[in-house]
Parts: C-alpha cells; structure tokens; sequence
C-alpha cells in the first residue's frame, strides 16, 4: 500500500487500491527518536548524580585529610571527575584511553629527574647570582626580601604562597578543562607539556643550579668545589652574613637579615599549617639543585602561550599575569633567580614555537581559528 505524495502533503486521507480510504497517521517523532531523547536525558541525570558524588566525595577527603597536591592523587581525582563529566559525552573509556599514556610519562619523568645525582654533574652556584647582578646590579631577591619582608608573614603572602602552590594544579585543571572541550588541542597541549617538562629534566641535568635560599646558606668555602647537597643547605638558621648573597638589609623592624625560603609561610597566616608542612617535606624530597630552568615558570607561561589564541582578551590577560605573579613570587620566596625564571620563560617560548612550525608544516595553523574558548567550544550537551 502506498500513499501519494499529494495526500502526504495535504495531510489528508489516503485511498487504497480498492477504493477504501486509509487512515492518516500525522506525522510524529518515531519510537527510536523518543527512546534516544529519552535515553540521553536519563544519561543527564546520571551524569549530574556522578559529578554530584564526585564532588561529595571529594570535599569530604579534603575534610577528613587535607590538602592532595601530590601529582599522582591530583591527577587520579581529576580523572575519576572526567569519568563522571563523560557520561552521556563521550565513552567513558576515553579517559583511560588518553590520561593514561600522558601519566605514565609523568610517573616516568618522576623517576628520572634525580638521574644528576648519579651524573655526579658539578652544581653552579655562581652562575644565577652572576647573571642576576649583571642584569639588575643587586639581587632581586635580596632586594625584595629586604624591602617588603616582614618578621611574621603579612596576609598578602597567603597570596604568594596559594600563587606557588597552585602550580601544582592549575596546568592540570587547564589540561582537565582542554580535554571536556577539545580532544585534539589537549592532545597538543599534552604534547607541549611533556616536552616542556623533559628538556628542562635534561638542562638541571646536565646544568644543575643552587636556588637563592640555598645560596644564602652557604659560603663561597663551602661550595668551592661545587657540591651537590653541602651540609650548609640544611642549616636552618642561615650565618648572618647571608652566604653567597651577603646580609639583607630590611626596613621592617625583626625581619631576619637573609634571604628564606618563605614560599609556604602565607598558609601560617590562615591557620592551615598541614599545607606547609606538606609543602616543606614536598620540598625536601625533590631535586633542590633543579633551579635552572624553573618549571614553575615554565608551565606557566606555556599556559599562557598555548591558550592565547584560544581566550579573548580577559583570558589573555589572567593567563599572562599568572605567569607574571608567578614569577615575582618564585623569585621574592627565595625559590628562584630571575636568570632561571628567564630560562624557564624561553623553554616554553621555543617548544611553542616548534610545535607551530611542525603543525604547520603539516598544512595546519597552530591554534584552531574557531575552536577557542573565545567562540564557544562545541561539547555535547
């Protein structure tokens, strides 16, 4: 049986062969359709009560033990939210398909970034304060601490000490967010940071460097045959003569007249000591001669590079000014010479910058003209 075009559009009556009329079923969203839309918003709900536990569960463990900037229970809770945001999106199994390889590099540049110690490479403990006093005619660091540092941690360095700490998580969350919106540039991003992240293991490898606090413990004596790990850096309260930077001259009555390392002092501030001690025993268990480049300034301004043609102005201006900020708090804690924040900022600029040129090569421009935050990412609902 076969009904006519002309009855199909009028919307009326059909005619057998016979001459009988046939019912006219209006036209209506098959059962399939219904059974989709339905099945998408049951996914929906789903995915809400997911993210809702995700979520529960996780100020709970923040609650009950604190604060987890460890990379490998950092990542493993982003994923575990990933997994939840995927529902009713993508295949869930997405997750593992692409984080996993991405952590394995990690854990693999974990176990390799100590490989100097082994090297037996001589540290450079000159090199930064050198070309720091050549660029600016004091210490940077010497001059901020004098300047703004105060005997007790004033409340604008709980500022300083979440800017450090955050290094720790906002390129993961940025990584997290990437891979929601666009698979493909996370795929580059992750690509960026990895290679960021292992060309600065093999410069501090082979160039290892002294911070400036563990300079202000040391003497030139001490460290004439360029040590590694000089029982000096260990002395917790730095000779008055401020070592190989020299005193400090402070202009706030009781400020300790040499440079400290003061990157986990802000959380004192608001009573959250279990985050500076895990900062501290952090600290203590990482490469402390890794100076040159610095990673924190690195990964930041990689940020800031790789997301410029994908935010409009206001995003440019938060990314870039947290490189900014991160870098004026790296070098007034202590934690490093503007000669290694350079070093750091120059590393990201030239891996940018190469992976530009390769994709362009390729027949592609390096940042995808429409899909930016800037337009709107397309994402399922």
């Amino acid at each position: 049986m076969t009904i006519s075009e002309a009855d199909r559009s009028s919307g009326g009556t059909a005619s057998t062969p016979d001459g009988s009329a046939a019912v006219d079923v209006p036209e209506s969203p098959t059962d399939d359709h219904q059974g989709s839309r339905s099945l998408l918003r049951n996914l929906r709900m789903w995915r809400y009560l997911a993210l809702t536990v995700w979520l529960a569960v996780l100020v709970w463990q923040f609650i009950e033990v604190g604060l987890a900037f460890d990379r490998t229970r950092l990542i493993l809770w982003m994923c575990l939210g990933l997994a939840a945001a995927s529902i009713g999106r993508r295949q869930v199994i997405t997750v593992l398909v692409d984080w996993l390889p991405f952590v394995g590099i990690l854990m693999l540049y974990d176990l390799t970034r100590n490989v100097a110690q082994w090297m037996g490479m001589p540290t450079h403990w000159h090199l930064a304060v050198d070309a720091d006093h050549a660029l600016f005619g004091v210490n940077p660091t010497v001059w901020l601490q004098g300047h703004i540092k105060m005997a007790s941690p004033p409340w604008w360095e709980v500022f300083t000490s979440v800017v450090y700490i955050s290094y720790f998580v906002v390129p993961y969350v940025v990584a997290g967010v990437l891979w929601l919106r666009d698979r493909s540039a996370w795929r580059r991003y992750a690509v960026a940071f990895v290679a960021t992240t292992f060309l600065a293991l093999v410069v501090y490898t082979l160039v290892p460097g002294a911070p400036p606090w563990a300079a202000a413990r040391c003497s030139a004596e001490q460290v004439a045959d360029h040590p590694r790990d000089p029982d000096c850096m260990y002395t917790e309260i730095p000779d008055a003569s401020g070592g190989l930077l020299g005193p400090v001259t402070t202009t706030h009555p009781g400020a300790q007249p040499y440079v400290e390392r003061i990157s986990a002092r802000g959380w004192e501030v608001l009573d959250i000591r279990a985050a500076s001690t895990l900062i501290s025993v952090g600290q203590s268990k990482a490469n402390l001669v890794a100076a040159i480049p610095s990673l924190h300034a690195g990964l930041t301004m990689l940020l800031a590079l790789f997301m410029w043609p994908r935010v409009r102005a206001l995003g440019r201006t938060l990314f870039l000014g947290y490189a900014v900020v991160m870098a004026f708090t790296l070098v007034y804690t202590g934690e490093h010479y503007v000669f290694d924040i350079i070093a750091g900022w120059g590393l990201a600029a030239a891996v940018i910058a190469v992976q530009y040129l390769y994709l362009r090569r390729r027949g592609r421009k390096g940042a995808e003209p429409e899909s930016t935050y800037a337009t709107g990412v397309s994402s399922a609902a």
